[in-house]
């Protein structure tokens, strides 16, 4: 009487070449099938065979617990059987071998063992130069004995089968793909139940979105514009502040968002202080857009005339916001200079903008620089810049002696790159200048002894623009114009020039054509 598998003293027949042997209560054919054709087709490519074929060897330890309590390998007394059938999976020679190997023996059988018979199966499918038979009723028996045993199985030895199923061209809506998937689904953790979301009415769902740290990391203009057909009660003055703040941090110029924030300044203009207007007119001169609003200037005039001496911090930013504009209001600056507000607010800015204002002034003892150093983004996006190798093209180009970085001019304006230039063209020392032209600016700048020019190079970088457009940010404009109208010559280097270029010698070639346009020479031919 032949013992079964494990017990002391058996051993397994080893398989003859070409042996067919029968599975459980199935006769075997070694006629040729259909079968096999079925998975060697489109279904079941030889690149899905191939792919089994490099699939590592399944290891019980590391396909989890089953029902029949796995041991690790080498330890227990049932490990050796256990491992012993895993040996013959992986030795035989034709489905047919691998349906009796794990039919014979249901005490033995692991769940590990069903994935390593599928693997088995798809490289005797993938073998070459000829497959070995193989009948359906034989993958049939095998897909029953894995549907009748997966509810035991871990979560990963589901993947795997799953997995290998499908290598194996199983159909997606076979019964042993729909066993495995069903199973798969059933041991996925269970989704807790949304939680119950408040009715939230008009302005108060403008407000939940805009308070949203989401919605302020990653701004999308599409919803920002549908905030828009809000009706006008639905805004209080704390969304539409949210409103402008969004706009102002993520250079988003939005004009029909822009203009319903200055026409709700306007409509509101007596429920409005100060404090809350200066956060208001914020997008406006970031973004430097001058609403189409008429009643927009005449508003804040009246608000500043009325407020000037409440808040005076905020009197200074709605008057640097309408600066970056070009739209200081003349009359309002009597107003604002008074005894009271004076040592708060320097008015370089209205020196420059208003030189016809004769009005009261800052004392010079008082006045503080505008942009002493280079703005915040810069520093914080660094390492973005093209400053670097700008100026190491301006070495190798010119020589580090003939122009000065990051070099703050009176009354407080940092400059990216400054040249002095002589009145034929050349370029000079700076040692030997004074880069500074004199402040405040004289009336006839050719009464000046000094002949000398200050070239001023500016970079614009990308981040120095309103998102998706072409329009400077208004601290951008107002230093550049600001610059200008002190006397320097600005030379813009925009960043898609910048971006172009492929490596240094391209970009000294780039900047040698924006100097040599300006009628600028240096070297032995320049002195």
């Amino acid at each position: 009487m032949r013992r079964p598998l494990g017990e002391p003293g058996s051993r397994a027949p080893r398989p003859t070449e070409g042996a067919t042997y029968a599975g459980p209560g199935e006769p075997w054919s070694p006629s040729p099938n259909s079968m096999l054709r079925v998975l060697l087709s489109a279904q079941a490519s030889s690149a899905r065979l191939s792919g089994l074929l490099l699939l590592p060897p399944v290891q019980p330890c590391c396909l989890g617990p089953s029902k029949w309590g796995d041991r690790p390998p080498g330890g227990g007394p049932h490990a050796g059987p256990v491992q012993g059938l895993q040996r013959l999976l992986e030795q035989a020679r034709s489905p047919g071998e691998l349906l009796r190997w794990l039919g014979q023996n249901p005490t033995k059988v692991r769940a590990h063992h069903y994935p390593v018979a599928l693997r088995r199966l798809g490289q005797l499918l993938g073998s070459q130069p000829r497959p070995p038979p193989v009948e359906q009723a034989t993958l049939q028996d095998l897909s029953q004995l894995i549907i009748r045993n997966c509810p035991s199985f871990d979560i990963h030895t589901i993947h795997v089968c799953l997995h290998l199923a499908v290598l194996l061209g199983f159909p997606s809506d076979g019964a042993l793909v729909c066993a495995l998937e069903q199973e798969r689904r059933f041991r996925l953790p269970p989704k807790p139940p949304p939680p119950l979301q408040p009715v939230l009415r008009g302005g108060q769902t403008l407000e939940a979105a805009l308070s949203c740290p989401h919605f302020l990391r990653h701004p999308q203009q599409h919803l920002i514009r549908s905030l828009a057909e809000a009706r006008p009660e639905e805004l209080t003055p704390h969304v539409m502040v949210l409103l402008a703040q969004h706009l102002a941090r993520h250079r988003l110029r939005e004009p029909h968002l822009l203009e319903a924030i200055a026409h709700f300044l306007v409509v509101q203009e007596a429920q409005l202080n100060s404090k809350v207007v200066q956060k208001l007119v914020l997008p406006f001169g970031r973004l430097n857009y001058l609403p189409l609003e008429q009643q927009f200037m005449p508003c804040l005039e009246r608000i500043l005339a009325r407020e000037a001496g409440v808040a005076p911090l905020a009197t200074v930013n709605i008057l640097m916001s309408l600066c970056q504009l070009r739209c200081l209001p003349f009359r309002a600056l009597h107003f604002v200079f008074s005894p009271g507000f004076i040592s708060h607010v320097s008015d370089t800015a209205v020196e420059l903008e208003l030189p016809g204002y004769r009005g009261p002034r800052l004392p010079r003892r008082q006045q503080v620089p505008i942009f002493p150093q280079p703005l915040i983004t810069d520093r914080a996006r660094c390492k973005y810049s093209h400053k670097d190798i700008v100026a190491e093209g301006l070495r190798q180009l010119l020589g580090e002696e003939k122009y000065r970085q990051d070099l703050t001019v009176p009354p407080g304006y940092c400059t990216d790159f400054l040249l002095c230039v002589s009145s034929s063209g050349a370029v000079l020392p700076v040692r030997t200048q004074d880069p500074f032209l004199p402040y405040p600016p004289r009336s006839c700048p050719h009464t000046t002894r000094d002949p000398a020019q200050r070239v001023v190079l500016m970079l614009r970088e990308r981040w120095h623009y309103c998102r998706d457009g072409r329009v400077l940010l208004g601290s951008r404009a107002l230093r550049e114009r600001h610059l200008g109208l002190m006397g320097y010559q600005l030379l813009p280097l925009p960043f898609e020039e910048l971006e172009s270029q492929r490596g240094l010698p391209q970009l000294k070639s780039y900047l040698r054509q924006k100097l040599q346009a300006l009628g600028l020479r240096w070297g032995p031919e320049g002195g």
